[in-house]
């Protein structure tokens, strides 16, 4: 494929418009995701009081079931992405999971048909990932890549606090049975305007009419060869094949053991405040919002620590590899957090200091992630991205799923010390990165690029 025309007009920073596309896709994903965590308490009230009665066991089936297929579906959406493009993968994915997210609010009280809806929305979930990161290979340098995929991941975090605000506003505003019903309808129309964007300003880098040719230059600069673009952003990887090289299984397993980390953050933050501190759903949610707003931190600065040592002269996997030793360390200030939040020791402050903590290891998990998802492009071809992110975000699934499993366990096996049980999971919070960190380096101790797809 040649590169673009000298013809084309000069946007030298369009690659950035195209980050900022994929930032608004994953806030509208995770405030679409989030939606259901801030519901729990209406669908578990007594139908008496106009709720729908639910357990705790019911609602856990229904995160259960979203988490299982989610996990499931990435796999598969990654090779889809790979073969279909970018493009249109990201954009069927929009569309399922808004169509699904919009329909939560049909199914009625029925545990069953929520359960249903919810895991065909986690199908569509699953290919928002892939996508951005098969994106951000095509469209930036490697030295920019962690710093564009920090961006975007951001939206994760800004997704979930834009819920935490509108959710509780649609409840209050139009009260619980009309609220809960808006709630999904509003957030789930919001990603059809996103689509409008979309197939305007996107194409692959070859065939982008906005591109110049000094930008698509630069894009190419960190590669090892010409860059070999034969169908667009569309190829077919074959991702069996895709686990017989170590570099898949560095990201599995960086997937797998860090993961569970974020989930634990956002399903359980507001039951440990209400625990550890006796906070109501009112005084929740503020922290809630801030430890999001300082991950969104954590991811951009994270994602900018490999581009500093790039510059520097640093080698692009050695880079990175640096970067993410030096962000695994931050979390082991999470075993502070049960020391700080002893109300006795350190009164009113108690609280703030925690979250602190809270907010350090949130910030390094994003920041870690941003880095993580980058380690694919910087080992794989641009054609196998999708494939590969795809098996990773199954094993992050995974984790997720355990994790939530642990710490539902060791919260019913403490329930007269839930402090103990939170420090427990705060443990596995610290030390999960460096666990991750050692296995990775293990498997690809020096940069080896596939070259054989």
């Amino acid at each position: 494929m040649k590169p673009p025309s000298s013809s084309r007009p000069a946007l030298s920073r369009f690659r950035w418009i195209i980050c900022s596309l994929l930032f608004f896709s994953t806030t509208v994903n995770y405030m679409d995701r989030q939606v259901i965590s801030y519901l729990k308490e209406f669908f578990c009230l007594p139908s008496a009081q106009g709720g729908f009665g639910w357990s705790n066991t019911d609602f856990a089936h229904l995160t259960a079931a979203f988490t299982a297929v989610y996990a499931g579906m990435t796999i598969f959406m990654g090779w889809f992405i790979d073969k279909i493009g970018a493009k249109l993968g990201l954009a069927l994915s929009l569309i399922v999971w808004s169509v699904f997210g919009i329909l939560n609010a049909f199914v009625g009280s029925l545990v069953m048909m929520h359960v249903l809806v919810r895991s065909a929305f986690g199908i569509g979930e699953a290919g928002n990932f892939p996508a951005s990161i098969k994106t951000v290979a095509e469209w930036f340098p490697k030295r920019e890549r962690a710093l564009a995929t920090g961006i975007f991941n951001s939206g994760s975090n800004f997704g979930a606090m834009v819920a935490a605000l509108f959710v509780p506003w649609c409840l209050g505003c139009f009260g619980y049975q009309q609220g809960w019903k808006l709630a999904y309808i509003l957030t789930g129309a919001s990603g059809f305007f996103w689509l409008i964007f979309w197939f305007w300003l996107y194409d692959p880098p070859s065939k982008s009419q906005r591109l110049s040719p000094a930008e698509y230059d630069y894009i190419h600069i960190d590669d090892e060869a010409a860059p070999k673009e034969t169908n667009g952003d569309k190829a077919n990887v074959s991702w069996l094949k895709l686990f017989g090289y170590r570099q898949t299984w560095s990201f599995f397993f960086g997937k797998f053991l860090t993961d569970g980390v974020w989930w634990f953050y956002l399903f359980w933050l507001p039951d440990y405040l209400k625990k550890q501190f006796g906070m109501t759903k009112e005084q929740v949610m503020w922290p809630t919002f801030i430890v999001y707003g300082i991950a969104i931190i954590g991811s951009v600065c994270g994602g900018s620590i490999p581009m500093t040592l790039i510059k520097n002269g640093m080698a692009v996997y050695r880079a990175r590899m640096t970067a993410m030793f030096l962000i695994a360390l931050c979390p082991l200030l999470v075993l502070t957090t049960q020391y700080f939040g002893n109300v006795d020791q350190f009164g009113k402050m108690a609280s703030v200091l925690a979250i602190a903590m809270i907010c350090i290891g949130a910030a390094a998990h994003q920041a870690w992630s941003a880095n993580l998802f980058t380690t694919v492009s910087d080992m794989f071809p641009k054609k196998a991205v999708g494939s590969v992110t795809g098996i990773g975000a199954m094993a992050g699934g995974l984790g997720g799923v355990l994790v939530q499993l642990l710490a539902g366990a060791l919260t019913d096996a403490y329930q007269a010390n839930p402090q103990t049980a939170y420090l427990l999971m705060f443990l596995v919070c610290a030390f999960s990165y460096l666990a991750a960190w050692a296995v990775m380096k293990a498997l690809v101790p020096r940069h080896q690029p596939i070259t054989d797809l």
